[in-house]
């Protein structure tokens, strides 16, 4: 009887196995010098000490994994690491970036760069309209109450094509902000924004995506509410075509020449902040503590309110409550003290900085007024007060205030 396999085979004669005391302790085959670089040779030479040597590359990578903010070059001395180990290199680790991005896109001249330079660098909405277009992408870094990054993308820049960089411009973005001008023919723009929205789905899932329909002034309120309501049937039925029915955009009617460009970025800003919850309830208790009709977490240079608690927002409250925080802002300025000396003398006492407050009356009740409190340099309270909060209540208020004012710096850290 013949068999598949003949005695003539030669098999590999077993091994004897070394003498190990952990069996999960990795072996390293040692090869002869003569087969072996330098580079090699040096690596397998430091691999024949293996107990000790393990516990010090585990110890080394674990400490790799984390963000501890070691000096550069001090990584492998603080491990006790043998000078063969030591890194030839200073070695820097990169931080997770933390700042806020947004990223504004749209064809020309729908108004990009006048919503930039209006809301983040103060500009004159009538000297908007004297803004050079945009030719390349132009990035700011905007000091508010944290540090944000806007890029502004150049409407020449098709963003969905592949030979185009769009890791620069979108890695790290939290939202997208497409503008439409609702004055011009918007059929084509809505291609190009149904296209966006399908890459972005692709390619960057969890960056927001929030539509402008800008220039609504001068409209009446009727076309207005049909020219809404006509591009966001158009954009749905064109994502469902392709089978993205389900991304979720957010539109707003905007204007430079009105209030409503900075509640609709104060939307944008909020989907960006993680402590957006915690503020709407400081806010939600501190309007049901106060008989407070409703509350604002301003930006005091933008005027975008980055909080409100969860009652019902109406515009005319917004209008209302940003046009006060102009007249603070000019009182202050009119009146504070301009000597450098003051401040950095407060700093060197370890005085705590003076903040100010302010209430204005709506009526001769004084049934209606504004109160209005600074948390720092940079946020500002503004509460619209309604019927059954009347002046009496001020020390209320005023303590009230103040608690949540720490609460507030615990959160954002005191400048």
């Amino acid at each position: 009887m013949h068999t598949l396999f003949s005695d003539n085979i030669l098999t590999p004669s077993p091994e004897t196995l070394r003498n190990q005391t952990n069996p999960f302790e990795l072996v390293f085959n040692t090869i002869p010098q003569s087969h072996t670089s330098i580079g090699s040779s040096t690596a397998t030479t430091a691999s024949r000490n293996s107990p000790t040597q393990q516990q010090y590359l585990t110890q080394f990578y674990q400490n790799l994994r984390t963000e501890n903010g070691d000096p550069p070059g001090t990584e492998g001395h603080h491990l006790g690491l043998p000078p063969a180990l030591q890194p030839s290199q200073p070695v820097s680790y990169a931080k997770k970036k933390s700042t806020p991005k947004l990223a504004i896109l749209g064809p020309r001249k729908v108004g990009k760069s006048s919503i930039h330079n209006v809301i983040f660098q103060k500009l004159p909405a009538a000297e908007s309209l004297f803004l050079d277009p945009t030719n390349r992408t132009q990035t700011s870094h905007v000091q508010l109450f944290t540090n944000f990054e806007i890029v502004e993308v150049p409407a020449h820049f098709d963003v969905t094509t592949p030979d185009f960089d769009h890791r620069s411009i979108f890695l790290g973005v939290g939202s997208c902000i497409w503008v439409i001008d609702v004055q011009d023919e918007y059929l084509a723009d809505i291609g190009s924004l149904v296209e966006t929205a399908v890459f972005l789905a692709q390619r960057y899932p969890r960056v927001n995506l929030d539509v402008f329909i800008h220039k609504t002034d001068g409209l009446s309120e009727e076309y207005k509410q049909d020219t809404f309501r006509d591009i966001r049937q158009r954009v749905s039925d064109e994502l469902s075509d392709v089978g993205y029915g389900d991304r979720p955009i957010s539109y707003y009617q905007t204007s430079i020449f009105d209030h409503s460009v900075n509640e609709a970025m104060s939307k944008v800003i909020q989907k960006l902040l993680p402590q957006l919850p915690y503020l709407e309830s400081l806010l939600n208790r501190l309007c049901s503590t106060c008989k407070i009709q409703k509350a604002y977490l301003f930006d005091t240079h933008s005027k975008i309110y980055i909080a409100t608690d969860t009652s019902p927002t109406f515009l005319k409250d917004f209008e209302v409550c940003s046009d006060w925080i102009d007249v603070i802002v000019d009182i202050k300025e009119i009146y504070r003290d301009h000597s450098k000396d003051t401040s950095k003398k407060e700093m060197a006492e370890g005085a705590e900085p003076s903040m100010g407050e302010a209430l204005i009356t709506m009526d001769k009740t004084g049934d209606n007024y504004l109160y209005a409190k600074e948390i720092n340099d940079y946020l500002s309270l503004v509460c619209l007060m309604g019927k059954g909060s009347k002046a009496d209540m001020r020390p209320l208020v005023d303590y009230n205030a103040m608690i949540l004012q720490e609460a507030l710096l615990e959160i954002f850290g005191k400048s």
